[in-house]
C-alpha cells in the first residue's frame, strides 16, 4: 500500500500537525488523519489547544500519537478579540514546535489561514509544509461577519494566498475546495489532493433505539452540530414553529446537539417562538449518547442557509446522519448533494416554510425514510470511505515528500 513503512528510515519520518480551530482528538478529521499516518509508520505529533472539558491534559501520548497542548480563550468582542487568540495561539504553537524539534513534514490545518507561519519556519529547518484547508476562510468571513468586502476580508484573503504560496501541497475537502485551491491559489491541479472527511464508522455506528428520548411523542427530530452564524439553527428552529402552528403537527419532540457562539441565544429563540416544551439543547455530548438520540431520531436537520461557505463546504453532519442510516432534510446546496445524493431531501435554498413541509413529508412515509436512511449508508460504506481518503492522505505525503526532489519538476506521484 501506498505510504506503509518498509523500512527503518520509512519508520523514522515525522509529521507534526498544527491545529487552532479545535482540541485533538476532538477533531474528529484530524484525529483521523493522525492515526493514518501513525498506521503508515510515521511519528505522529500534535499541537493545539486545550479542551475546556476534555483533551485538558497539557502533553500526552494517546493511541500512539504525541499531543501538546496549549490554554487559549476563544476569541470575543469583535476583531480585537481574534487578534489577542490567534497571537496567543501562534506563540504557543512556535514554542510547542521548538520543543518537538525537526520534521519532515508540517502539516497546517486552517482556520485561522495563520498558521502558514510557524509552518514556513519549520519549512526552513528542513520540513515539507502539507496545506490542510478545513474552511475557506474568506468565505467564512463574508458569512459569518456580514460586512462585505471591506479592509479586514482583504486581509484574509492576502493570508489565504500566502497560505497556498507556502504550501508543497494543498489537502482539499471536496471537489469545490479543490477548485478554489487550483484557480484562486493559482495551485497546480496535482498538487492539490481532495482528504474527504468520513466517519469512523468502527467508533461510530447505530446501536438500538429507544423510544423514551422521544419524551412521549411519536416522532424524534434531530439536530447535530456547530452553533454559529452561519450553521442555520435559527432557520430550523423557525422551520419547527411552522410545522406546528402552519401545518398542525405536534406529534414530535426535537433535540439540538452541540454548542457554538450562538447556543444561548438560539435558546432564547427557542423560548420566543414558544418552542421550549417540544425542543431541546443537550450542548455538546459525548459520542456514546450521541449515537443514542440519532439511532433513534426519524428525521435529521441540516439547515444551513446558502451562503458563499455553505454552498461549497461539505457539512460533517450530514456524513454522520448517513453513517446512522437517518433520512436527512437540507436546504439545496451544491456540496449537501454530492455528499448526501438521495439520502436527503432539499427544500429551496432558505425556504423555512418548505423545509416544514418536507419534514412534515418524510414524518408520513416510514418507507421512504428507511429508503433513504439504507441509501446514506451506502454511500458511506462505498464512495465516501475514510479508506479513499487515507489513500489520497498518504500519496499527498508522498508529493510533499517528493517537492524539491531532483526530478520533480513536471512529475506526479501515484495515487
Amino acid at each position: 500500500m501506498l505510504g506503509e513503512a518498509t523500512s527503518g528510515d520509512r519508520r523514522s519520518r515525522r509529521a507534526l500537525i498544527l491545529v487552532e480551530n479545535l482540541s485533538v482528538p476532538f477533531d474528529r478529521r484530524v484525529w483521523q488523519e493522525c492515526t493514518t499516518l501513525r498506521d503508515a509508520g510515521w511519528e505522529v505529533h500534535v499541537i493545539c489547544p486545550a479542551g475546556t472539558k476534555r483533551d485538558t491534559e497539557r502533553e500526552v501520548l494517546l493511541d500512539g500519537v504525541r499531543i501538546h497542548r496549549y490554554p487559549l480563550r476563544a476569541a470575543t468582542g469583535g476583531p480585537a478579540g481574534y487578534l489577542r487568540e490567534y497571537g496567543t495561539a501562534l506563540w504557543h504553537t512556535a514554542r510547542l514546535a521548538r520543543k518537538v524539534g525537526p520534521v519532515d513534514v508540517a502539516h497546517a490545518c486552517n482556520p485561522p489561514d495563520l498558521l502558514f507561519l510557524p509552518a514556513r519556519w519549520l519549512k526552513r529547518r528542513g520540513a515539507r509544509f502539507v496545506f490542510d484547508q478545513h474552511d475557506l476562510v474568506p468565505e467564512l468571513y463574508l458569512s459569518r461577519f456580514d460586512r462585505g468586502e471591506d479592509l479586514l476580508y482583504r486581509g484574509v484573503c492576502a493570508l489565504e494566498r500566502m497560505t497556498y504560496r507556502a504550501a508543497d501541497v494543498v489537502l482539499a475537502t471536496n471537489e469545490s475546495y479543490r477548485d478554489v485551491a487550483v484557480r484562486r491559489g493559482g495551485r497546480r491541479p496535482e498538487d492539490v489532493f481532495v482528504v474527504r472527511s468520513a466517519p469512523d464508522t468502527d467508533r461510530f455506528h447505530p446501536v438500538p433505539p429507544e423510544p423514551e428520548l422521544k419524551e412521549g411523542k411519536p416522532h424524534l427530530l434531530c439536530y447535530l452540530g456547530v452553533m454559529g452564524p452561519q450553521d442555520g439553527v435559527d432557520y430550523a428552529l423557525r422551520a419547527l414553529a411552522k410545522l406546528r402552528d402552519e401545518l398542525g403537527r405536534s406529534d414530535w419532540h426535537a433535540v439540538f446537539v452541540g454548542g457554538g457562539d450562538t447556543f444561548d441565544a438560539m435558546v432564547e429563540l427557542s423560548r420566543r417562538l414558544g418552542l421550549s416544551d417540544q425542543v431541546r439543547f443537550t450542548g455538546r455530548v459525548p459520542d456514546a449518547e450521541l449515537a443514542r438520540y440519532l439511532s433513534t431520531a426519524d428525521v435529521c436537520l441540516s439547515p444551513d442557509p446558502r451562503n458563499p461557505l455553505n454552498d461549497v463546504s461539505t457539512m460533517n453532519k450530514v456524513l454522520e446522519y448517513m453513517v446512522m442510516g437517518r433520512p436527512i432534510v437540507s436546504f439545496d446546496l451544491k456540496e449537501a448533494r454530492v455528499s448526501a445524493g438521495d439520502a436527503a431531501v432539499y427544500a429551496p435554498a432558505n425556504d423555512e416554510a418548505e423545509f416544514a413541509r418536507l419534514i412534515a413529508l418524510l414524518l408520513d412515509d416510514p418507507e421512504k425514510r428507511a429508503l433513504m436512511g439504507k441509501t446514506g449508508q451506502e454511500r458511506i460504506g462505498g464512495p465516501l470511505a475514510w479508506r479513499n481518503s487515507q489513500r489520497a492522505l498518504l500519496a499527498a505525503y508522498e508529493a510533499a515528500l517528493s517537492a524539491g526532489a531532483p526530478g520533480r519538476a513536471g512529475t506526479r506521484p501515484r495515487s
